[in-house]
C-alpha cells in the first residue's frame, strides 16, 4: 500500500534544550491574521504559455506571511479545490494538530471547508508553507502545483546589514512521466520559474552600484535540485533553512534541493544587466531565471558561465566533532524497490515502506543520532517535521554548528544528524522529493 492509498483509506537550535510548543486558544468568531484560499489558477508564465494549476490567493507564489518570532497567528484555510486539501508549515516548532500532515493527526480540510490553524512562529528565520497531500502519478496535484509561500519569522534582535531584500521561489512546471531503458519512473519538466514567471518575462530585479542585496531563495520543485548564480558576481551564504551559518562564505553558485531555503548577500559592484538563473543552460532555457538590472543601465542581459565548484555543507560549518554524545544511535537504511516496468520504483526505510515503516520510540528531553545509510542511486533531501537538527557527520567525516531541517543525503553514502526530543508528538520523517514520500519514502516518530 502506498502513500495515496493510504491516505484515501484513512480518509531550536539544539543549544536551546527542551522545547514545548503551546497551542493557545482564540475565540472562533476573532478574526484571522491571516487567510489563505486555495483555488484552479490559469497562470501565465510567458505569454501564451499558460499554467492550469492550483495556488493560494490567486497567485504564485502564495503571500509572504512575515510575522514576529514568538507573537501568536491564527490563519484561516479555505479549501475551494473539489478534493482534499492541507497546509505544511515547514520548520516551524508548533503542535502535531496544526503541522499540517495528516499522518501525524492534522485535519484535511474538505471541499468547501475551512480550517484555522493556531500557533506561535518559532524559530526565526526563512521558514515555509505549502500543501502535503499525495500526488501519485497526478502531476496536477501535491508540490507540483502552485501551492507553496514563504514564511519569514522575523527575529527579536536585528538580522543583519543590507540595503534590499528579495525573496525568491524556484519552481518546475508540467511534470510527465518518462521511462529509461530499465523501465524506472522519473519525473520531467517542461518549464522553469522563479516567482511566476520564465526568464525574460518577469520585471527585473532592480539594484544600485553599492548596494548590498539579500536573496531569500526557496527551492519549491517537486523534485528537482537547482545551482543558481548570479552573473558577473559572487553570492555569500549566510544561512540555510532559515539558520545562522557558522562559517558564511562566497561562492560562485549555490547549491538548493527540493525543500531548502538559502539566504545569500551579493555586493552590486559590477553595473550592468545580469542574468541570476540556473547554471545549465537547458534550466535557463526553460526558465529558471530572472533579470538583474543596475540603475541607468541598458541592453541584452548577459550570462558568464561561474567556474565549476563541488557543493560541500562542511564549506559552511566547524570542522570539529561536535562535543555532545546522543542518548542513542538510530539506523536507518534506504533502498529502492523496483515496482515494475512503467511504474515508479518504490522507497523503503530499514526494508519497509510507509504505511509499514516501523515507528521510532522517543524520550522527550534526549537527544538522538540518525545515521542515514543511503544504499540507493539517489540523492535524497530528508526532512523532519517540527524540530531542527544539527548535521554531525557527512562523507565519513564530523562537522558541527550546521543548523537545518532538511539536509540532502548523497548517493551511496551515510550521513548523521542530532537532534533533541523537544517538541512532543508524533513527528513525521521523509524525503521531500513528491514521488520518493508519495510511493514510501516516509515515517514516523512517537514520543513516549
Amino acid at each position: 500500500m502506498n502513500r495515496r492509498e493510504f491516505c484515501a483509506h484513512s480518509g531550536a537550535t539544539l543549544a536551546a534544550g527542551l522545547f514545548t510548543s503551546a497551542n493557545p486558544v482564540w475565540a472562533k468568531s476573532s478574526a484571522a491574521d491571516v487567510t489563505l484560499e486555495i483555488a484552479a489558477l490559469r497562470l501565465e508564465i510567458a505569454p501564451r504559455k499558460v499554467i492550469e494549476t492550483i495556488a493560494y490567493n490567486g497567485r504564485v507564489p502564495g503571500p509572504l506571511i512575515r510575522w514576529p518570532e514568538g507573537k501568536p497567528v491564527s490563519i484561516d484555510v479555505r479549501n475551494n479545490t473539489k478534493a482534499n486539501e492541507i497546509v505544511h508549515w515547514h520548520g516551524l516548532w508548533i503542535p502535531p494538530d496544526v503541522d499540517g500532515a495528516m499522518e501525524e493527526g492534522s485535519p484535511l480540510i474538505p471541499p468547501g471547508g475551512i480550517q484555522r490553524y493556531h500557533f506561535i512562529p518559532e524559530p526565526a528565520g526563512f521558514r515555509w508553507y505549502h500543501t502535503h497531500t499525495s500526488a501519485g502519478h497526478d502531476f496536477k496535484k501535491g508540490t507540483y502545483t502552485g501551492q507553496f509561500g514563504c514564511f519569514y519569522i522575523e527575529p527579536k534582535e536585528n538580522g543583519g546589514e543590507y540595503d534590499q531584500e528579495i525573496f525568491l521561489t524556484l519552481h518546475d512546471w508540467n511534470g510527465y512521466m518518462g521511462g529509461a531503458e530499465d523501465a524506472s519512473m522519473d519525473v520531467s519538466y517542461n518549464y522553469a520559474t522563479i516567482n511566476d514567471r520564465m526568464l525574460g518575462f518577469a520585471d527585473p530585479i532592480h539594484v544600485r552600484a553599492g548596494q548590498r542585496l539579500l536573496l531569500h531563495i526557496l527551492n519549491a520543485s517537486a523534485t528537482v535540485t537547482h545551482w543558481i548564480a548570479l552573473a558577473g558576481h559572487r553570492m555569500s551564504a549566510v544561512a540555510m533553512d532559515g539558520n545562522p551559518l557558522p562559517a558564511p562564505g562566497a561562492e560562485p553558485a549555490v547549491r538548493i534541493a527540493p525543500a531548502e531555503r538559502i539566504d545569500v548577500l551579493a555586493e552590486m559592484n559590477r553595473p550592468g544587466v545580469w542574468i541570476l538563473g540556473e547554471t545549465r543552460a537547458d534550466m535557463r532555457k526553460m526558465g529558471m531565471g530572472i533579470v538583474v538590472e543596475y540603475a541607468g543601465q541598458q541592453g541584452v542581459p548577459k550570462w558568464i558561465q561561474p567556474e565549476d565548484a563541488a557543493w560541500d555543507y562542511r564549506r559552511y560549518a566547524s570542522p570539529q566533532p561536535i562535543k555532545t554524545e546522543p542518548d542513542e544511535r538510530i539506523a536507518l537504511r534506504f533502498e529502492s524497490k523496483f515496482r515494475g516496468h512503467g511504474e515508479f520504483d518504490g522507497w523503503t526505510i530499514n526494508g519497509k515502506s510507509y504505511p509499514h515503516t516501523d515507528e521510532i520510540r522517543l524520550i522527550g528531553g534526549k537527544r538522538y543520532r540518525l545515521v542515514m545509510n543511503n544504499t540507493s542511486a539517489d540523492d535524497h533531501p530528508v526532512h523532519l517535521h517540527r524540530h531542527t537538527f544539527e548535521v554531525t557527520t557527512l562523507y565519513g567525516k564530523p562537522l558541527s554548528g550546521l543548523l537545518k531541517d532538511v539536509v540532502v543525503v548523497p548517493a551511496k553514502t551515510t550521513a548523521e544528524i542530532d537532534f533533541a526530543a523537544s517538541n512532543p508528538g508524533p513527528t513525521l520523517f521523509h524525503c521531500h522529493q513528491q514521488n520518493h514520500m508519495d510511493f514510501g519514502f516516509m515515517m514516523l516518530f512517537r514520543y513516549a
